[in-house]
């Protein structure tokens, strides 16, 4: 298995399930966080997160362009989780305001996403992607939230469909989607 997407909600139980694929693959883990910690509750919860992964994991923290940030630190890692593309996405959005340009936007998403899918085709380890399903509800009520949400979206899609597996995660219940060769 080269690639696994797990999608959810927030919550969901998407990032324990990746701990859980990791552990039963064995072997060296980079684990890539891609949150920052912008308030005293996101330190808090990184800090959580930290102690929950095992202490032989690497850690590598790349907030943009983790494509290459991983083929420079993958080491002898055989599998890498990648926690999260939905902040990925949001780290690429706070760099734009409210009158953000809908295709530089998108232009820059899927280049980070192209990147990251040239890094899982140029590795032999086993990824695990983490991200959220952020379309099932509401359309939000401003421009900049609609846009998120479509480009998000759009990022998904990629991985999913070069993903040899994919799940979605209920409620700590893993459904799979996508098997290999889907």
């Amino acid at each position: 298995m080269k690639s696994t997407l797990i999608i959810g909600g927030a919550r969901s139980g998407k990032s324990t399930y990746a701990q859980e694929l990791a552990l039963k693959t064995g072997g060296a883990v980079l684990f890539v966080a891609t949150a920052e910690a912008g308030d005293e509750d996101m330190k808090k919860r990184i800090e959580m997160h930290r102690k929950l992964r095992p202490p032989d994991w690497v850690t590598l923290e790349a907030t943009t362009h983790i494509g290459s940030r991983i083929i420079k630190n993958i080491g002898k890692a055989q599998t890498v989780i990648i926690d999260c593309i939905t902040l990925l996405i949001n780290n690429i959005f706070m760099q734009y305001d409210d009158k953000t340009d809908a295709d530089l936007a998108e232009k820059e998403v899927v280049a980070e996403i192209k990147e990251l899918l040239d890094c899982i085709g140029r590795s032999d380890a086993r990824f695990i992607i983490v991200t959220n399903e952020v379309g099932l509800g509401l359309v939000p009520a401003d421009r900049v939230s609609r846009l998120y949400r479509d480009v998000l979206g759009r990022a998904n899609q990629m991985l999913a469909d070069h993903a040899d597996e994919v799940y979605l995660l209920v409620a700590g219940i893993p459904l799979k989607v996508k098997n290999a060769g889907d």
